[in-house]
């Protein structure tokens, strides 16, 4: 159990060449800050390191010695400039394997999408030792190795990945939570959910969509550290649903 008067921390490092030439704004510092926030761990500091591999060495076994966590953001694609797995396994002293859970979740995402090239296994890629961080979008699972956490560099990849953490980290407080149900499509509450989670700085809402009954459905679930500042997000995500003419369902559907 974590005591309370601990503080855990975390460092974020992130990676690659687009960053660094403006070609691509990143959009993980503040998610990633917020996740941990949400997570009560502290983020102390952000790297960002071009696609080199001494750099994301030298960058990952100086952070992660000084903080709880390190988690990377970029680099764990099919392509050939996509070194992040390699060159973590170098700081942490291990070869690279193909992980054979990962090779088994791609072969059945991949199944009916062209198959299992050799370029896609290469998002199959581990340290050696490393456990699996789930992704429900595409598939390539994030990676964790000790306390480092490699995640894809695509914000709403990452976001899924972060949200397979939830709760379940060391931090500075449990991480409680919140569902509520509504038969609504995500697209009708977007702004709703952005605004919610905007004033209620400590909580974060995950959505997840669903089809039954002939119609379309999400769960919201509400997380936060602070019961009275969750309590405050669900009151006002309840509330803004019912202003919009849309049921909300406690405990979720």
């Amino acid at each position: 159990m974590a005591s309370p008067s601990r503080i855990y921390t975390a460092a974020l490092v992130v990676i690659g060449d687009e960053i660094l030439s403006g070609r691509t704004h990143d959009k993980n510092i503040a998610q990633v800050a917020s996740w941990l926030q949400v997570q009560g761990i502290r983020l102390k500091e952000v790297r960002v390191v071009a696609d080199d591999t001494a750099a994301i060495v030298e960058a990952v076994n100086t952070l992660r010695a000084r903080n709880d966590y390190l988690f990377t953001t970029g680099g764990i694609g099919p392509t050939h400039d996509d070194i992040t797995v390699d060159a973590i396994a170098e700081a942490l002293g291990v070869a690279v394997i193909v992980h054979p859970e990962a090779r088994t979740i791609l072969e059945g995402y991949y199944e009916t999408r062209g198959g299992l090239t050799e370029a896609r296994l290469r998002m199959a890629r581990t340290p050696d030792g490393a456990s699996l961080i789930p992704n429900r979008y595409t598939g390539a699972p994030g990676i964790r190795c000790g306390n480092v956490f490699i995640m894809a560099g695509v914000p709403s990849i990452t976001a899924g990945m972060l949200d397979a953490l939830s709760g379940k980290l060391d931090g500075g407080a449990p991480l409680l939570s919140e569902t509520v149900g509504c038969w609504v499509g995500e697209s009708e509450v977007a702004d709703l959910l952005r605004e919610t989670e905007k004033t209620h700085e400590t909580c974060q809402i995950g959505s997840y969509p669903f089809w039954a009954e002939g119609k379309t459905g999400a769960n919201f679930v509400i997380r936060s550290v602070n019961a009275k500042d969750l309590a405050s997000c669900t009151r006002a995500l309840v509330q803004g649903l019912n202003a919009l003419g849309k049921p909300p369902v406690a405990g979720g559907i």
